[in-house]
């Protein structure tokens, strides 16, 4: 009796998809779900806990963002008191506010698990980076700043083991791929995939804001961004090993994976 919230996103759905396989009892909450979940709309809240005993958490545009930690701290507080048993939180690695919301988590008196990442490898297919892949320029204000690119297959394993398995109840686990790469070999990782000539292009923390704006996201996140993307992150972490016995998969093979879909344009031919 599970409760996913944002579980039609990038890692919820793939969540949703592997707890069904198992037969478990999966409830999608959103703002555009059948159950409908909304961060700012409180009441929206208990009705989704309604006869659930595990939930897993993630914050939308982002928990590194200023009232992030307070509403999850909320919403845990509530889960508590309506019986939830176990509450797995998606957080970001490296932010400061992303820490907050786990301590209040922690607090709220459930089991708990925190998962915590940076950058996911779909981002570059399945978000606002996408529409620039396909164009060939990738433009971030990212310099030569290097991170470990996660797969989202690999944190739905990692989540969907937490939600069923007691044994990584009281845990927190890094969640990185196997190694870090600059952006500028992203784009030469997704050129060899693609059999296209992408780039990376370096731009300011004043341009991006704009570029952030016309994908309709909060130019807050630049100023988050401006913190994270400094290398603090660049170090891979081994989570994936310690929840799962396996490495991580790596950012070559989900170039691939979605090279073939043609989701940047027509697939390449092999």
């Amino acid at each position: 009796m599970t409760l996913l919230i944002g579980g039609n996103g990038k890692t919820g759905r793939r969540v949703a998809e592997r707890l069904t396989r198992l037969g478990l009892d999966v409830r999608i909450a959103s703002r555009h779900s059948a159950t409908r979940f909304d961060w700012d709309d409180e009441s929206s809240w208990k009705p989704a806990l309604d006869g659930r005993r595990a939930v897993y958490v993630t914050f939308h545009p982002d928990l590194g963002l200023p009232g992030a930690a307070e509403k999850v701290g909320a919403f845990a507080d509530l889960a508590a008191g309506a019986g939830v048993e176990r509450l797995v939180l998606l957080s970001g690695r490296g932010e400061p506010l992303a820490q907050a919301a786990e301590q209040r988590v922690r607090e709220a008196g459930t089991g708990w698990t925190i998962v915590t990442c940076s950058w996911f490898a779909q981002n570059f297919s399945e978000d606002f980076l996408a529409g620039a892949v396909a164009g060939g320029d990738i433009r971030l204000p990212a310099g030569d700043v290097a991170e470990p690119f996660v797969d989202a297959d690999d944190i739905a394993d990692v989540v969907a083991a937490a939600l069923t398995d007691p044994r990584h109840r009281g845990r927190r686990y890094e969640l990185t791929g196997p190694r870090a790469l600059t952006f500028a070999e992203v784009a030469a990782e997704l050129s060899r995939a693609t059999g296209r000539d992408i780039r990376y292009t370096a731009i300011g923390h004043d341009e991006y804001e704009g570029v952030l704006r016309d994908a309709g996201l909060p130019v807050e996140l630049g100023e988050m961004f401006r913190g994270i993307l400094d290398g603090r992150n660049a170090q891979p972490a081994d989570g994936v090993r310690e929840a799962l016995g396996r490495p991580a998969r790596d950012f070559a093979g989900y170039a691939t994976r979605a090279a073939a879909t043609g989701v940047w344009g027509s697939a390449p031919v092999r």
